[in-house]
C-alpha cells in the first residue's frame, strides 16, 4: 500500500509547548509544599512524578525510615503541578491533515496533557539520564575490553597514555550524545512555535513583506531542518574512528529513509494507471532489485584496497579474508624449519600488488633454471612459496597462490571442499544463538523453524564461500586469459566485483539486507580514506560532523512527510522520543486512528 504523499497526520511536539497564561485555580499548592525550592528542581530535573509514583510504591514505601522522610506522591505531583501550572495554561497543538493543511487545536489544561511535567525540565531530566547512561556504558566496555580482549595500554604501565579528565573519550562522548539530544528538543520547539507565529493573522504583514523567509519558516519541514543544527554537538567528541562510523551510519539510514520515501510514493517506479486514466496502484518493484547489487561494487573496492591499500581496509575485515583463504594464502607448514622465515598472509598480498604494478610477470621455475635468478626485484618474499611451486606453473599469481597445484581449477575446488564445511558449522552456531529469543517458534513450529535455521546458514555459507574463491582465483583466470598490460590493477576491482555478485543467492532474506548495507559502508568508508591518501580529494576538517547533521536533516524530513517510509517501529519511536513527542509510534498510531474515524463516519 502507497504512504500518503502529505506529512504524516502526527502530534507535533508544539502540543507540549505551552503559551503564557496565568495559572489555574487547581494548580495552587500551599507554601509549605513548595519552600524547598533545592527538593523540587532535584525532583523536576531526575524523576517525573509517573516515575516517583512506582519508586514510591515498589521501593519507598517498604521502608519505614525511607517513607518518613520521603515526600509523598500527591505532595511531589503538587510541586510539579505548581512549576508547570505557572507557565502552561493552554497548549497548541498542530494536527496536519495532508500537504500544507494544518489545523490548530487548543487544549484545555495543558499539565494534564503532558502528563504535568514541564517540556524543559523533561528535555534536561533526559539528556543527564542520556549523559550517565553513555558513561556507564563506556566504562563498562573499557573493563571488559581490557579483561576480554587483553586490552594493554601502550607505554610504562599505562601511565604514559592517561589522559586529562577533560579529554577522556567516555566524557566527551558522553556530552556530546547529551547535547545532541537536548539542543535538538529546543532547537525544535523553536522552531515550531516560531512557525507558529508566523502562521497567525497577526503576522500578515511579515509575511508580505519577506515572502521567501516567511515560506521558508512556515514549512512543516522548517523545524526538523532547523533541529538538524544539534548535530554540530558531535563535534565535542574528538575526530576517532567512533565519530567517523557514527556519521556514515546515520548517513546511510537517512539515505534508506529517503529511497523508502521515494519509493512508497511513487517517485521511482511510478504508478499504474487505472480504467479512468488516473494513477491507480504503484507498478511493483522489479524480482531482482535491492541492497544485494550493492556488494559487487563494495566487494570489488574492499578487495582492491586490501591488495594496494591496506592500511585502509576495515581490520575486522582483513581477519576475516586471512582467516578462511588458507587455501591460497598458505600457512607456514608444521613441518618447516623454524630458522627459516615463511610469508605472512599480508606480504602474501602485498606481493600480488607488486606484481600488478609490474604488469604480471611470468614465473620461471627455480626447479628447472636453478642458476638464474627467478623472482623480480622487491618479491624476494615469496621466496619460500615459489622456490618449491610445481613447474608446470606459468604465472607467478599462480605459483604464489597454490605452488603445489598447477590446476586453477582444482585449487578451487579444493577452496570450496576445505572451507564450506567449517564456515557452515560456524554459521549454524551464530544462528542457532541468535534463535534462542525466539524459542516460541522453534516449540511452535519445531519443523519449519529448523528448516529455516539450515537454509539461511547454508546459503550464507555459499555466499560468502563463493565470494572468497572467486575473489582469489580471479588473479589466475584474468592473468591467463588477459594481456599482462591490460587493466594490470583494475583487474583486482573486477575480481571483487565478480565476488559479490554471489550476493544474488541472499536477495529474499531481509536480514541479510543488514550485512549488505554494512558491507557497504565499510566499502563507502574505506574508499574515502583511499582518496584522502592518494590525494584524489582532501579531508575537510569536521567533515563528519556535517554529513552527521545531513543525516539528521533528511531523517526528520522523511518522518515529518512520511513516517511509515522508516520501517522499523523502534527507529520511529526513538524519533518522536528525540523530538521530545514521547516515546510513542505516532505515524502508525495516527493512520489507525483516521481509519477508525472513516469508518465511523462511514456508520453514521
Amino acid at each position: 500500500m502507497a504512504s500518503r504523499a502529505g506529512p504524516s497526520r502526527r502530534r507535533s511536539s508544539a502540543g507540549n509547548i505551552p503559551a503564557a497564561a496565568a495559572p489555574s485555580a487547581g494548580s495552587a499548592v500551599t507554601a509549605n509544599s513548595t519552600s524547598d525550592p533545592i527538593l523540587r528542581n532535584a525532583l523536576r530535573y531526575t524523576i517525573s512524578a509517573r516515575e516517583y509514583a512506582l519508586l514510591h510504591k515498589y521501593v519507598i514505601s517498604r521502608s519505614k525510615a525511607l517513607k518518613k522522610r520521603a515526600p509523598t506522591v500527591d505532595a511531589v505531583q503538587r510541586m510539579m503541578d505548581s512549576d508547570s501550572g505557572n507557565v502552561r495554561g493552554r497548549t497548541v497543538a498542530i494536527v496536519g491533515k495532508g500537504k500544507g493543511k494544518e489545523k490548530h487545536q487548543n487544549t484545555k489544561g495543558g499539565a494534564a496533557a503532558a502528563g504535568t511535567d514541564d517540556y524543559n525540565a523533561r528535555a534536561i531530566r533526559h539528556s543527564i539520564r542520556v549523559f550517565l547512561g553513555t558513561a556507564t556504558s563506556m566504562k563498562l566496555w573499557n573493563v571488559l575490553s581490557a579483561r576480554l580482549l587483553a586490552k594493554k595500554n601502550e607505554g610504562k604501565g599505562g601511565i604514559a597514555n592517561k589522559q586529562p579528565f577533560h579529554k577522556s573519550p567516555t566524557l566527551r562522548l558522553s556530552l556530546s550524545l547529551s547535547t545532541i539530544l537536548l539542543a535538538y528538543r529546543i532547537l525544535f520547539r523553536f522552531f515550531t512555535r516560531l512557525r507558529l507565529h508566523l502562521m497567525d493573522s497577526s503576522s500578515a504583514p511579515f509575511r508580505v513583506r519577506n515572502p521567501m523567509t516567511a515560506s521558508t519558516l512556515t514549512s512543516p519541514y522548517a523545524p526538523a531542518v532547523g533541529a538538524s543544527l544539534a548535530g554540530l554537538a558531535l563535534g565535542v567528541y574528538p575526530s576517532q574512528q567512533l565519530r567517523v562510523t557514527i556519521a556514515v551510519y546515520m548517513l546511510f539510514r537517512a539515505l534508506e529513509f529517503g529511497w523508502n520515501c521515494a519509493e512508497d510514493n511513487g517517485m521511482v517506479w511510478g504508478w499504474d494507471k487505472g480504467v479512468n486514466g488516473k494513477p491507480d496502484k504503484l507498478r511493483v518493484r522489479p524480482w531482482w532489485w535491492g541492497s544485494w547489487m550493492l556488494q559487487p561494487f563494495a566487494f570489488g573496492q574492499l578487495l582492491h584496497a586490501a591488495v594496494f591499500d591496506r592500511d585502509c581496509f576495515p581490520g575486522a575485515y582483513a581477519d576475516m579474508l586471512f582467516k578462511y583463504s588458507t587455501s591460497y594464502l598458505h600457512p607456514k607448514p608444521d613441518d618447516y624449519p623454524v630458522s627459516l622465515k615463511w610469508p605472512k598472509a599480508g606480504e602474501i598480498v602485498d606481493s600480488i600488488s607488486q606484481m600488478a604494478k609490474l604488469n604480471w610477470p611470468a614465473f620461471i621455475s627455480p626447479t628447472l633454471f636453478p642458476n638464474k635468478d627467478t623472482l623480480p626485484a622487491g618479491l624476494q618474499a615469496i621466496a619460500p612459496l615459489t622456490s618449491g611451486a610445481h613447474p608446470l606453473i606459468t604465472s607467478l599469481s599462480c605459483a604464489t597462490l597454490h605452488p603445489a597445484d598447477p590446476s586453477c581449477t582444482r585449487t578451487f575446488l579444493t577452496f570450496w571442499l576445505r572451507s564450506f564445511p567449517p564456515l557452515t558449522r560456524f554459521l549454524l552456531v551464530v544462528y542457532s544463538a541468535l534463535l534462542l529469543p525466539r524459542f516460541k517458534s522453534l516449540y511452535h513450529f519445531p519443523v519449519s523453524t529448523l528448516q529455516n535455521l539450515i537454509s539461511n546458514a547454508l546459503r550464507m555459507s555459499t555466499f560468502l564461500t563463493g565470494s572468497l574463491a572467486t575473489a582469489w582465483s580471479s588473479i589466475c583466470f584474468f592473468q591467463t586469459w588477459f594481456p599482462k598490460h591490460f587493466m594490470p590493477t583494475q583487474r583486482v576491482f573486477l575480481g571483487g566485483f565478480l565476488a559479490g555478485m554471489w550476493a544474488i543467492i541472499e536477495q529474499k532474506r531481509r536480514a541479510s539486507r543488514n550485512i549488505f548495507l554494512h558491507t557497504t559502508k565499510m566499502s563507502l568508508e574505506s574508499f574515502w580514506k583511499v582518496g584522502v591518501k592518494r590525494r584524489w580529494w582532501r579531508a575537510m576538517r569536521g567533515g563528519d560532523v556535517w554529513v552527521f547533521v545531513a543525516a539528521l536533516m533528511l531523517t526528520g524530513v522523511v518522518y515529518e512527510r512520511d513516517a511509515r517510509a522508516i520501517k522499523e517501529g523502534g527507529w520511529r519511536k526513538g524519533l518522536s522520543w528525540v523530538r521530545g513527542e514521547g516515546w510513542r509510534d505516532w505515524g502508525v498510531e495516527v493512520d489507525e486512528d483516521e481509519d477508525g474515524e472513516e469508518g465511523r463516519e462511514k456508520d453514521e
